[in-house]
C-alpha cells in the first residue's frame, strides 16, 4: 500500500469523506488533505480531518508555490474542482478554467515530480448534453425513460457507456474536465506516471453542502427538513428529469480498490455512478423525501430549461463492475435516509449554509 496519499480538494465533500475512509482502511498510510476552503462549509470538515489523524494544508491548486510545503506522496487523488455546470455562463469563465484546467496542470506536475500515481475524479458531464438529450425517451407517469433502441452508439438500456460520442458542447465545467483527462493521458505516456480516471455521476451523502447547480440530493432533503422552498426547473417544470445517485461510501470503496490495482488498470477510464437501479426523477425523489422526513413541501414549477441541462443521465457501470467486481451497495432511499439523519444531527451547524 502507499506510504503517503495526497487528496486535493481534501476539505470538500468527496475529498474529506474519502480521506477519512482511506485512513480507516489503510491506517499505516499518511494522508494529507490540501484545499483552498473556498466553498462555504468546507471549513467544517477540518475538525473531522484532525480527529481522524489526517494532515491538512491550506492552499490553492492554481498556485504551484502552495504545493511546496507538502510532504512527498505516492498517490494523489485529485478531487479539486469548480463543479457547477452553470459556472461561467453569466459571469467570467476565469475561475472555472483556472481551477479545473490550470489546477490539473499543477497537480500533474506534482505527480510527475514525486513519481507518483493519480486517481482523477472527472465527471459524466464530459459527454455532450445535446447528444444525450437527443436520445429516444418516453414520458412516463413520474419520469422520462430511455427507449429500448436509444439511437446512438455508446449507450445501452443500462445507461451511458465510456465510448459515448464526445463531439459537441458539454459546458465549460465539462470541457475543463475532458481537457484534464487528455492531459493525464499525455503525462502517463510521456512521463510514466500511473493514472486512473473516474467519470463520476451524481454523488451524494452526509457532509455535502448542496446547491441548486451541484448537490441536488442534499438540497432536496435539506429543504424538506428545514422548510425551505423548492422548484422543478426545466422540461415543462414537471420534475420528471432523471439522474442516478451514488452514495459517497460506495465511491470511496471503489477508489480504495483502484488504489491497490493501479498498475493493472493504468490509463483506464471508467464511468462510475449509481446505475439504473439507483436512478430517480425529481418527482420520485420528492416522494422519498416526504416518506423519510414526514414533511410535505409545496414545490413550484419553472418550465424554462437551464443552459447545459440534461433530461436524463444514467451511468452504465458495466466496465467498472467487470474490472473491480464493484457495484453500488446503497440505494437512493439509503442515501436520502443517511442525509436526513446527518442534517437532523447537525441542523444548527448547517442551517445557514445549505
Amino acid at each position: 500500500m502507499y506510504d503517503s496519499i495526497l487528496i486535493t480538494g481534501g476539505a470538500g465533500f468527496i475529498g474529506s469523506n474519502l480521506a477519512i475512509f482511506l485512513k480507516r482502511k489503510f491506517p499505516s498510510s499518511e494522508i494529507t488533505c490540501f484545499d483552498s476552503l473556498k466553498r462555504r462549509g468546507s471549513e467544517l470538515n477540518l475538525v473531522r480531518l484532525r480527529e481522524s489523524g489526517i494532515h491538512f494544508f491550506h492552499g490553492d491548486v492554481r498556485n504551484s508555490e502552495d504545493f511546496e510545503p507538502l510532504p512527498p506522496f505516492d498517490l494523489m487523488v485529485e478531487c479539486s474542482a469548480e463543479p457547477s455546470v452553470l459556472a461561467g455562463i453569466n459571469s467570467s469563465p476565469k475561475y472555472v478554467l483556472n481551477t479545473n484546467l490550470s489546477g490539473t496542470i499543477q497537480c500533474l506536475e506534482e505527480v510527475r515530480k514525486n513519481n507518483a500515481a493519480i486517481i482523477f475524479l472527472s465527471t459524466s458531464r464530459v459527454y455532450p448534453f445535446r447528444k444525450i438529450n437527443q436520445l429516444s425517451f418516453k414520458e412516463e407517469k413520474t419520469r422520462y425513460s430511455l427507449e429500448e433502441n436509444p439511437g446512438y452508439s455508446g449507450v445501452s438500456i443500462s445507461g451511458i457507456q465510456e465510448d459515448f460520442p464526445l463531439h459537441g458542447p458539454r459546458s465549460l465545467y465539462g470541457a475543463t474536465k475532458l481537457c484534464s483527462e487528455y492531459l493525464i493521458g499525455e503525462y502517463i505516456d510521456s512521463y510514466g506516471i500511473r493514472g486512473i480516471i473516474n467519470r463520476c455521476g451524481l454523488v451524494a451523502g452526509p457532509w455535502q453542502m448542496g446547491k441548486v447547480d451541484q448537490g441536488v440530493v442534499m438540497l432536496w432533503v435539506a429543504c424538506h427538513l428545514l422548510g425551505k422552498n423548492l422548484t422543478y426547473i426545466g422540461y415543462n417544470g414537471t420534475g420528471k428529469q432523471v439522474r442516478d445517485v451514488l452514495h459517497i461510501d460506495d465511491l470511496c470503496s471503489l477508489i480504495a480498490h483502484q488504489s491497490e490495482r493501479m498498475e493493472e488498470f493504468n490509463g483506464e477510464i471508467f464511468n462510475v455512478g449509481g446505475g439504473l437501479e439507483n436512478s430517480v426523477s425529481l418527482q420520485e425523489m420528492t416522494s422519498i423525501c416526504r416518506e423519510i422526513t414526514g414533511n410535505e413541501l409545496f414545490i413550484s414549477s419553472d418550465p424554462v430549461t437551464r443552459p447545459n441541462d440534461l433530461i436524463w443521465y444514467v451511468t452504465d457501470n458495466a466496465k467498472v463492475a467487470r474490472s473491480f467486481g464493484w457495484k453500488p451497495e446503497k440505494s437512493v432511499k439509503d442515501t436520502i435516509t443517511d442525509i436526513s439523519r446527518w442534517i437532523q444531527t447537525n441542523k444548527k451547524l448547517i442551517s445557514n449554509i445549505i
